[in-house]
């Protein structure tokens, strides 16, 4: 996940508060409210600038109109030992599936997996901000989720499914956590709207045209044109079993059933499906023994020879732990586009601008 370049830098508490008392403006809990920015602001924290606090414009406009809701909490509708379906009462995304994620966590612990599968949400953000929960706690967490199509399928002219992104994180020791962040796509769809709101090109084999083939017309998404999956059919293969997991299992929309959380009626619910796994680590070997072997394994990845003009290997994550590190003590550095929707968010909540 490559960062963008920037122009001014805010702190990572500034930034929270204030997308705190945006979303306290239109009537979300300080308790929802904290929570949504918490997961805004680490993605920021991490570079990923398209899944931070830019999404929280869109929010916005859903919450004043309805489409998501401010009122509520997260339901349990179905429990077992291992496994539980969840209920977001279409509230924000993050807010259920932080909860979702917890749940998960909890049945692990308790019996060694867990499984939630979450229905009537929305657009969670981040995947991997769900992940680094269970990772915390020394679980290897996996999230997923579903979308309204907009990527096609080897030999298609269309949109078949969404970008369905997938998470998972695998706990360390001394090292940071071993985290991958994806869409099935071969790009998110948000690095594309953000290419095009900044005027820049996109390459040749992100999207395809109305006739099926190769495209560097960015601005035929959503419209016009569809994402390609990423590696071809292999892309398209693992978005089915997220499709199957985050939405077919838990009984959210489908496909074309799907919302948009961004365009279209925004007083409508969009009835996003997710899907949450963790694994307790210390169930099946010791948690400590376990991190000595992750490290292990990142220490000799980290040690193999290099490619000429290469000077490091990196882990999944580990330039986002980095990013991290680094913004939280000299500044979140955001980009031009997430600046602009701040300030629009600034002047709709009638509330002074961070940045």
């Amino acid at each position: 996940m490559a960062a963008e370049s920037c122009n001014s830098r805010i702190s990572a508490d500034d930034l929270q508060a204030f997308c705190v008392a945006v979303m306290e403006k239109v009537g979300v809990s300080t308790s929802h409210a904290t929570t949504t920015a918490e997961a805004l602001v680490m993605t920021d924290t991490w570079g990923v600038f398209t899944h931070g606090t830019k999404l929280l414009h869109g929010y916005e406009k859903r919450l004043r109109v309805g489409g998501l809701l401010t009122e509520g909490e997260p339901t349990v509708v179905k429990r077992n030992p291992a496994s539980a379906i969840v209920d977001g009462g279409s509230l924000l995304g993050q807010v259920t599936s932080k909860f979702a994620m917890q749940l998960a966590v909890d049945l692990a612990k308790n019996i060694g997996i867990g499984f939630v599968g979450v229905r009537n949400s929305c657009h969670f953000g981040a995947a991997g901000y769900y992940t680094w929960l269970a990772a915390s706690q020394g679980m290897i967490g996996v999230s997923m989720a579903n979308d309204v199509p907009i990527v096609a399928a080897p030999g298609s002219r269309s949109a078949i499914l969404g970008t369905n992104p997938i998470s998972y994180a695998v706990p360390a020791g001394k090292h940071d956590p071993i985290m991958l962040d994806m869409a099935t796509s071969t790009v998110a769809a948000g690095k594309i709207f953000a290419a095009v709101q900044s005027g820049r090109p996109i390459p040749d084999n992100w999207i395809i045209g109305p006739d099926g083939l190769p495209s560097d017309d960015g601005s035929l998404i959503p419209d016009q044109g569809a994402l390609q999956p990423m590696a071809g059919h292999k892309g398209y293969g693992v978005a089915l079993l997220i499709e199957s997991l985050a939405a077919l299992l838990t009984g959210s929309a489908v496909t074309w059933d799907v919302g948009s959380w961004l365009f279209g009626d925004l007083s409508q619910a969009t009835d996003h499906g997710h899907a949450f796994l963790a694994i307790d680590v210390n169930s099946l070997i010791p948690l400590e023994k376990f991190y000595s072997r992750v490290d292990a394994l990142i220490d000799q990845i980290h040690q193999a020879p290099k490619a000429e003009g290469s000077e490091r290997i990196y882990m999944p994550g580990e330039m986002e732990w980095e990013r991290r590190r680094h913004a939280l003590v000299e500044g979140i550095p955001l980009p031009e586009d997430v600046i602009a929707k701040l300030r629009e968010l600034a002047e709709t909540a009638e509330l002074e601008s961070p940045v």
